[in-house]
């Protein structure tokens, strides 16, 4: 049969009766376009620019898709569908299908043992750290149980946390005493208070307001935070501790009625580049992130100075009782000292 017999055949098929949907099949074929079977929203709430969003949420979302040759797809959306903080409820009540955000937010126990990734000194690399939290604590401390209503896809942390503020450069314990630093809740809430500076908690996108209008003195961030909050002209001193003055432990979920409603084949696939894969894209995320913004930092004339001597003993000996503390309050059954041993093996901190 010639080509012009084809068409005219398949012209008097198509003016039948179903010939409109064949039509429409033809046409998707010829296109080659592929509707997906679930269409996911996820609610970012960081900077839409932020490397988090930029090199590990957005590129995730698009691998999505490819993975499942079309049949999921995930709109991380611009604007966040609410607060910070209420990020793991929207997932767990289906207000989106997919959120991110820090355990430390809720402001309640329900991820006590979460606590784990929050620590001081638990690594320089936020690659290895993130792999060896995500280990933890769904092996040993339940992880899945604590997110209850979601899917876990990711658990991770950041970069090493530094100590950042505008007031004097801390050379001895007691220039801690008074200042006003922002904390993100969670261990370093309690570290700091420790060491006798006033903690108030406040979600990242809310500092730089209250820096620059000196509400605050100062802010327990991460490198690249200076960055990408804009907070490198009202900061002055930088202060670092080998493996992080503390850290922030992070989730990435789904609703579970959402991940039920997937196909198991697509489960599957969304594994693959899920959990640990997630840890390892997220953490090399922040590393490049960190190493970006500690040029700028530098450049701005920010003093970054190591924690003396006096200063890592204090943090140390903090350290050491909220640790025990935290370790002693968990539920029967879980060995938190044992849970910051493997995590800190793990990542390879030499303690």
């Amino acid at each position: 049969m010639t080509g012009l017999k084809k068409l005219t055949t398949l012209g008097a098929i198509l003016s039948t009766t179903g010939g409109a949907l064949m039509a429409g099949v033809f046409a998707a074929s010829l296109s080659g376009s592929v509707m997906a079977d679930t269409d996911l929203v996820l609610s970012s709430w960081l900077p839409p620019r932020h490397p988090v969003v930029l090199n590990a949420i957005k590129p995730w979302a698009k691998d999505i898709e490819k993975v499942t040759d079309g049949r999921v797809t995930v709109r991380v959306l611009g604007k966040p569908l609410g607060s910070p903080p209420a990020h793991f409820d929207m997932a767990r009540d289906g207000v989106a299908d997919i959120t991110y955000g820090l355990h430390s937010f809720s402001q309640d126990d329900r991820f006590t043992k979460a606590e784990v990734g929050q620590f001081s000194f638990l690594g320089d690399d936020a690659i290895e750290t993130s792999k060896a939290f995500y280990t933890v604590y769904s092996e040993d401390l339940d992880a899945e149980k604590d997110h209850e209503g979601t899917k876990v896809l990711g658990l991770f942390v950041h970069g090493p946390g530094l100590f950042h503020n505008n007031q004097r450069k801390i050379e001895t314990p007691e220039d801690f005493s008074g200042l006003k630093i922002r904390v993100p809740g969670g261990y370093v809430a309690s570290l700091m208070e420790s060491l006798g500076a006033t903690p108030l908690f406040m979600s990242s996108t809310e500092v730089y307001e209250k820096l620059s209008r000196g509400v605050i003195d100062g802010a327990t961030f991460t490198y690249e935070a200076l960055t990408a909050f804009n907070l490198t002209d009202d900061v002055k001193f930088s202060m670092t501790v080998p493996g992080g003055i503390y850290n922030t432990s992070w989730f990435l979920v789904m609703n579970q009625g959402k991940w039920d409603s997937i196909s198991a084949d697509d489960q599957a696939a969304i594994e693959s580049i899920s959990g640990m894969a997630f840890a390892e894209r997220v953490g090399q995320a922040w590393i490049d992130a960190d190493i970006a913004a500690i040029t700028e930092i530098e450049g701005a004339g920010i003093s970054l100075d190591a924690a003396p001597e006096p200063v890592l003993d204090a943090l140390k000996a903090s350290a050491s009782t909220l640790e025990k503390n935290w370790s002693d309050a968990l539920p029967e059954g879980y060995d938190g000292v044992a849970a910051i041993a493997r995590l800190r093996e793990i990542s390879g901190v030499d303690q």
